[in-house]
């Protein structure tokens, strides 16, 4: 039987409601391994689950996020770490001041850009020289496909509809305008991520850059 748009909607809100997006992903704790008192910043903080998680490996660690009611909860369980409202889109200035050794941008930010340029120019500006950076998001194919595998979005899409998508190339190009060297770059299939399931797609990857010393 021909399954039908409401039975796709409803797979891809089972498996969302399965994802815990506000944990530091496993793969990315490992990447990170221990920080050391490095000075981390974390965009898209939410409620904090995953800016703790990075405390917890060392970092001194600041939280941004423009949603007040999140920040609020996370200032009540973790009063020590230090918490700005701010988008990851355009950093409030008092991050970008050149201090912080490393970058986090987790899942779920490029889903809220609307300007790739400001975004990676935000980094760039708050993070120290040599500084570094590291993305884990949805790989953007994943949200081409739907859950049975069937093509239901053109992956060259205008970035600028409704329905944003950021292609890998551009987002890559963004960072590499800001001045940081691209030195890795991993995608990992189906099962690691918050929407898709099948390992033959590519469903996160992991970026990881430098700033120029």
């Amino acid at each position: 039987m021909e399954p039908t748009e409401e039975n796709l909607r409803a797979f891809d809100a089972r498996h969302r409601a399965h994802h815990e997006p506000d944990v530091l992903p496993e793969l990315v704790a490992r990447t990170l391994g221990e920080l050391g008192k490095k000075k981390v910043l974390h965009l898209l903080c939410s409620t904090g689950e995953a800016t703790a998680a990075l405390a917890e490996l060392g970092a001194v660690v600041t939280g941004v996020d423009p949603r007040a009611g999140a920040l609020e909860a996370a200032r009540e369980r973790w009063p020590k770490i230090l918490w700005v409202d701010g988008d990851p889109q355009e950093l409030p200035r008092q991050l970008r001041r050149a201090r912080f050794d490393l970058v986090y941008s987790g899942e779920g930010v490029l889903d809220r850009l609307h300007d790739l340029e400001t975004w990676a120019g935000g980094i760039a500006a708050a993070l120290k020289a040599g500084g570094e950076l590291l993305v884990f998001d949805d790989h953007p194919v994943a949200d081409c496909v739907d859950g049975l595998l069937r093509w239901r979005s053109d992956y060259f899409r205008d970035p600028a509809e409704p329905d944003r998508l950021w292609r890998m190339g551009q987002i890559v190009s963004a960072l590499a305008r800001a001045g940081l060297h691209v030195v890795a770059l991993e995608e990992y299939p189906g099962g690691t991520s918050r929407r898709r399931h099948d390992r033959r797609i590519p469903a996160t990857f992991l970026l990881y850059a430098r700033k120029a010393a």
